[in-house]
């Protein structure tokens, strides 16, 4: 099972990977042209629309995603059952976010067809949860050609509609506002389910299972809600719920706060660098996350059950003596792994990406926007990048498999790690008046308190299960930190240094940029 659940974990991810390659190329291109045609003030308002669907999703969906990649006596009929709920919880949160923002977000209202956007956004963001039971057949039984079919075609629809609609109004004068955007979503929802669902009933009928709602005979390790929806799972799906909350106001708070604390100017060039920022992160990081949480789940799926200590309750300090767990060791060989190659990465990212971010951007977006400031915001925004990956795969591990003890616990500690980042974005936006950039920072300061409660949690498991697990293992040696230190050092100096690079201006600059990368590269 160990060898099975890591190969098709292994091609997933590629199949994930290669779809986010191909897609954002394509609309990576379209975006740079669109950007000639939007302000900053537009864009900081389409961030808004775009994460309102994402709440609403993301609380219809998000606790009955993890609960239901735990397996259950009922299998993937279970799972399937279980999907429904996040349909029906659509419906009071779509409407009852939809009138929050319509009421608070007044800063939004002189944005032409804001309100109408909105509206469109709450449809698409229903439609979209119609996909669950089929995206669920996807995740049990790792079709991940399937996922990269639906997903890969409905980033490109969404964005040639997005792209399409404004070049025809821009010829036609007409200012349609956010208006655009909120079809583009529409579009991409649509096209999400069409294909998800076409290509899992096909397997539905194979394994003979229903994608719709089908009783389930209790077992005596397990009863039904209804004959519908397994106890166990509805109890954690409640554990989960409180700390998916406190997970979004940690991940998605930072577009509010700055919703409250930026100009729209400010929100337009935050926005830029997250975009151009979080390319590496949804293009590289979210496939392996994604992958690897299924994978954890799987490998974990055999671990022994917690030790207990003198008062009866379990302790994540009692070492087992059992002999290790085969699959347990090959979760944490591919959980070190990972972390060492996010830990390489963090050094090119420090060392290169402050200096570098801000040509890249004068070269795709032109200088409209890197003389903005948004250059500055995208170098500090390389800072963050390292911080996202290592937390990705952390938390992965985390929600696949976390007892809902533990998770109530996590929820506990987030919530004290949500003060803090509100504290951190206050000083640095209000107090040190940084900006966007002070935002950048906050979230670091927000990614870094959870990366150490993470691999704090992973630690513990792993003691318990009687597997070597260092975190040390996974740092880069000491050489290529020294080298990374010196780099910063050394672009600065090198721009004076080197007088005859400076006569070709941008194309100069990256080559002389390049070539200090390069040797960081081959020290490393």
């Amino acid at each position: 099972m160990s060898n099975d659940a890591v190969s098709a974990s292994a091609k997933g991810a590629s199949f994930l990977i290669l779809l986010q390659i191909g897609s954002r190329a394509v609309t990576f291109a379209l975006n740079q042209i669109l950007l000639r045609f939007l302000s900053p003030e537009l864009l900081g308002t389409s961030v808004q629309l775009e994460l309102y669907k994402i709440a609403v999703q993301y609380f219809s969906r998000e606790s009955l995603r993890v609960a239901a990649e735990r397996r259950s006596d009922g299998g993937i009929q279970a799972a399937v059952n279980l999907s429904y709920l996040a349909i029906l919880a659509n419906i009071p949160l779509g409407f009852g976010i939809a009138q929050w923002y319509l009421s608070k977000m007044t800063t939004y209202s002189s944005v032409p067809y804001f309100a109408e956007a909105l509206r469109v956004n709450q449809l698409a963001a229903l439609l979209e949860l119609l996909m669950e039971p089929a995206f669920t057949v996807v995740q049990h039984n790792m079709l991940y050609k399937a996922r990269a079919a639906a997903e890969g075609s409905s980033v490109i629809l969404k964005t040639t509609t997005v792209f399409g609609i404004f070049i025809w109004a821009h010829r036609r004068g007409i200012d349609v506002g956010v208006l655009p955007f909120a079809v583009g979503e529409l579009v991409n929802s649509i096209t999400l389910t069409i294909v998800y669902w076409s290509m899992t009933i096909p397997v539905a009928k194979a394994k003979n299972f229903s994608l719709f709602l089908e009783r389930i005979k209790s077992s005596r390790r397990i009863d039904y809600v209804f004959s519908l929806f397994s106890k166990p799972l509805l109890y954690l799906i409640s554990s989960l719920f409180f700390q998916t909350g406190i997970k979004w106001v940690l991940t998605e708070g930072d577009k509010y706060l700055i919703a409250i604390l930026a100009s729209l100017e400010d929100q337009g060039m935050y926005a830029l660098s997250a975009n151009y920022g979080g390319l590496i992160a949804r293009m590289l990081f979210q496939p392996i996350e994604n992958s690897s949480r299924n994978l954890f789940a799987n490998l974990c799926a055999t671990a022994s059950p917690k030790q207990h200590n003198a008062n009866g309750e379990p302790s994540k300090y009692l070492k087992t003596t059992s002999s290790p767990n085969k699959d347990i060791q090959t979760a944490a060989n591919i959980l070190r792994d990972i972390l060492r190659a996010y830990s390489i990465f963090s050094l090119l990212a420090f060392a290169i990406g402050p200096t570098l971010a801000p040509l890249l951007l004068r070269l795709v977006a032109g200088s409209r926007w890197s003389d903005s400031g948004a250059g500055e915001v995208l170098g500090t925004y390389c800072y963050y990048i390292p911080f996202l990956a290592i937390n990705g795969v952390s938390e992965a591990f985390v929600a696949a498999t976390a007892s809902t003890k533990d998770l109530r616990n996590q929820s506990f500690w987030m919530a004290g790690f949500s003060a803090l980042f509100a504290a951190s974005a206050w000083l640095f936006l209000r107090v040190l008046e940084l900006g966007a950039k002070g935002l950048v920072l906050a979230n670091c300061v927000n990614m870094g308190m959870r990366i150490m409660f993470n691999l704090s949690y992973v630690r513990g498991y792993f003691r318990e299960q009687g597997t070597a697990f260092d975190v040390a293992d996974s740092l880069p040696n000491m050489y290529a930190v020294a080298a990374t230190a010196v780099v910063p050092g050394l672009l600065s100096q090198s721009r004076g240094l080197l007088p005859l690079l400076g006569r070709y201006g941008v194309a100069g600059e990256f080559i002389r940029v390049g070539g200090i990368a390069g040797a960081l590269l081959v020290m490393m």
